[in-house]
């Protein structure tokens, strides 16, 4: 059977047994780091969940490009992971073997702290790389901001919303955004989704990073898993147009066949990684 036949078999109704099938599918073949070359939980603010790792490549070229992962997990859980665990440790030792430093890092989680702390969040941690990330062998010229599912919807938000989108314009250098929410007023209503945005619908439109695309100028990159729940499929389709229409009629836009919706995440530096390579050719290196 084929990788991808056998996300087919855990079926693409988004539940609780797809993400623990999904994560017991890829953990066996996760690329591991090096780790007497990761710097654990460097404190980038004041709560206890601003913390970041920062993965090293071999001691070399100075200067490097650094590729910053924000996890996903419903606004209200997940973890940039801990020493021996596979995910998300592989996309910095990802990041390393192709000569790039990897940054994981974690933030505030609703219901304690809702809509903007996740973006707040983002602009912490990137100005606290941009002012320390050189003296680890990083460039703060090319930093690359990635986020999944609710990381995405921050790392959207920091990028694209008016009040933080010129600060990211001068310290980030692309953004990639893997199944996010841009649009709140026209997305399907969960709970997860008012632990972090409220109950007031009024409210709802403030809070969307959309159209704000319009006016983002640093590169940025979106992806979809082909079996994606509905409304992320939704969400890719606006912010495509969104984007195309506004940059030319380009736009850096990739459907991960075959997968759902975390799997793309989990392929990235395994034997099976679909994904990596077309992020490496986005990032230029």
């Amino acid at each position: 059977m084929t990788i991808r036949d056998q996300i087919a078999e855990f079926g693409f109704e988004f539940s609780p047994a797809l993400i623990q099938k999904s994560i017991a599918l890829f953990a066996p073949t996760a690329l591991a780091p090096d780790e007497t070359a990761v710097l654990r939980d460097q404190a980038y603010g004041s709560h206890a969940r601003h913390r970041l790792d920062i993965f090293l490549p071999k001691a070399g070229e100075v200067k490097r490009p650094v590729i910053v992962f924000v996890h996903g997990g419903g606004f209200i859980g997940g973890d940039k992971g801990a020493p021996g665990a596979p995910f998300y440790n592989n996309i910095g030792a990802w990041a390393t073997v192709n000569g790039m430093l990897g940054v994981t890092m974690t933030y505030r989680l609703a219901p304690d702290y809702p809509w903007p702390a996740g973006a707040e969040d983002m602009a912490s941690a990137i100005c606290w790389l941009h002012t320390h990330i050189a003296e680890h062998g990083g460039d703060p010229d090319r930093i690359y901001l990635m986020g999944q599912s609710a990381g995405a919807a921050h790392v959207a938000a920091y990028v694209a919303h008016a009040k933080w989108r010129a600060e990211a314009g001068k310290h980030v250098a692309g953004a990639i955004m893997l199944s996010g929410l841009y649009d709140v007023t026209r997305a399907d209503r969960s709970p997860l989704q008012a632990a972090y945005y409220g109950d007031d619908e009024s409210a709802y439109a403030a809070c969307s990073s959309l159209e704000g695309f319009a006016e983002v100028s640093i590169p940025c990159m979106f992806t979809m898993a082909e079996h994606d729940p509905a409304d992320f499929q939704r969400q890719a389709g606006w912010v495509r147009d969104v984007w195309s229409k506004s940059h030319g009629g380009q736009c850096d836009f990739v459907i991960a066949k075959g997968h759902n919706h975390i799997t793309p995440v989990l392929q990235i530096g395994s034997p099976h990684d679909e994904l990596g390579p077309t992020l490496i050719d986005f990032i230029n290196l």
